[in-house]
């Protein structure tokens, strides 16, 4: 037999194995073969993946807990007493107690939370599917701690100068096989990145692109803002586009920017600072609240354009800063400008980014009884990465010196929206429009 033939078999074997046992909340199985890892062709066990399935073990672990058809049939016709169905429920809560010991024990051997099948959908999804929510919130935390992690070690990365040899030689020896599964984590969920927050392409068709950022038929089409910046626009009745396709800003967030702008806004005469105009959506409903003071941040050339060509210049109170907020800001901090309410709303921006301006700008721009929101889309191309992500917000604002209140609401049926556009940046049902205060 060819050496390579043979090699495939053993390493689909071995795979197999591990799902097996996952599937069957086998612990001292799962834990000899993951921390021994008796098979050299797997590098990293716990997140070996089946060539058909996409499954890794974390998936294999909650999918073996949905009911097939027939038991769905069954389930159906059977009486229910005091809530549950007879005869089920402690079978039922037997196994979602193994699944989730095989989960927290495959998240603490470093199991990546949000692994995409070839369904794409991540372990969470099939949890929330499947109705287990202990399972789900055990992931969602995972996932909390994991991008919490990222981003602290992108702030250490950033200290680096990359010249010190002793830190090289301090980082391999003893220590390096200990953190060799810890850095092939973070390496690939690095590669997943982190959702942009506002408008931009987060969600995917394609299992094998999801969350790079990249279009799957033209892979050199990265959101950046450097190349958002160059791109030309397409102005619609309906949407803004980039040359790209991709949807910067859409009609349906209309409402969105309507109890937002409100929520900022509730009394005539306050002063308010949006950062990101795109359709003016939001603006238009800040001009409704009549502000005293509308100052507007916009980095695009071409939407400054349209919005002088619409006569945004010329309306009470408004004044239309063209530039990169990052520029703009600290001038009108030197400059002693306070606001009532600021709204941030960018597009091709990364969490980092939006980091930086709560923790570093707001603080010299609100005023101390003031409110600020912002387009809260990040992670909304599935549910459990926009749970994630609001956690991940929620720690970094209390950090920051800030409290959230979250009104919850319907968004509307958005199908036949994104005919058009590259790929559809909201696929879940509720929006959470957050509203942030400084601290008592």
């Amino acid at each position: 037999m060819d050496p390579t033939t043979e090699l495939n078999i053993n390493v689909d074997l071995d795979i197999q194995d591990l799902l097996l046992a996952a599937s069957q909340h086998d612990l001292p199985k799962l834990r000899r073969l993951i921390r021994t890892n008796p098979s050299p062709s797997l590098a990293n066990p716990v997140n070996a993946r089946d060539p058909e399935t996409g499954f890794t073990p974390l998936h294999a672990a909650v999918a073996a807990c949905e009911p097939d058809d027939e038991d769905e049939q069954q389930q159906e016709h059977k009486p229910v007493v005091n809530g549950t169905t007879n005869g089920t429920e402690n079978q039922t809560s037997e196994v979602e107690k193994s699944a989730l010991e095989t989960v927290r024990f495959l998240l603490l051997e470093g199991a990546i939370w949000n692994d995409l099948d070839k369904n794409g959908e991540t372990p969470g999804c099939i949890a929330r599917r499947v109705g287990m929510r202990e399972v789900y919130e055990a992931i969602v935390d995972a996932g909390v701690r994991a991008e919490l992690l990222l981003g602290r070690l992108d702030g250490y990365a950033e200290l680096s100068d990359g010249d010190d040899d002793e830190d090289e030689e301090m980082q391999g020896g003893e220590d390096e096989g200990e953190g060799k599964e810890d850095t092939e984590q973070e390496q690939q969920q690095d590669e997943e990145g982190v959702p942009e927050l506002v408008d931009a392409s987060a969600a995917v068709a394609d299992a094998q692109t999801a969350g790079t950022g990249l279009d799957s038929n033209n892979p050199n089409t990265d959101v950046t803002q450097s190349r958002y910046l160059d791109s030309g626009l397409t102005f619609q009745r309906d949407r803004l586009l980039d040359q790209d396709q991709n949807g910067v800003m859409m009609a349906w967030e209309t409402e969105i920017m309507n109890r937002s702008a409100k929520s900022l806004l509730p009394t005539p005469g306050l002063r308010v600072l949006n950062i990101g105009h795109g359709m003016g959506i939001v603006d238009g409903f800040f001009q409704d609240q009549a502000p005293a003071a509308h100052h507007i941040v916009e980095a695009h050339p071409e939407v400054v354009a349209e919005m002088k060509r619409k006569g945004w210049h010329e309306r009470p109170g408004v004044v239309i800063h063209e530039g990169r907020w990052q520029d703009i800001l600290l001038a009108l901090v030197a400059e002693g400008e306070m606001f009532d309410a600021i709204y941030y709303d960018t597009f091709a921006e990364s969490y980092n980014d939006f980091r930086e301006f709560f923790t570093e700008q707001v603080i010299g721009l609100l005023e101390q009884e003031g409110k600020w929101s912002f387009f809260n889309g990040m992670g909304a191309d599935r549910q459990i990465s926009y749970d994630v992500y609001q956690k991940v917000v929620e720690i970094d604002l209390l950090e920051a010196g800030f409290d959230a209140d979250w009104e919850e609401f319907d968004v509307p049926t958005l199908e036949g929206e994104w005919s058009g556009v590259r790929r559809p940046y909201w696929a879940i049902e509720k929006y959470r429009l957050p509203l942030c205060r400084y601290m008592d």
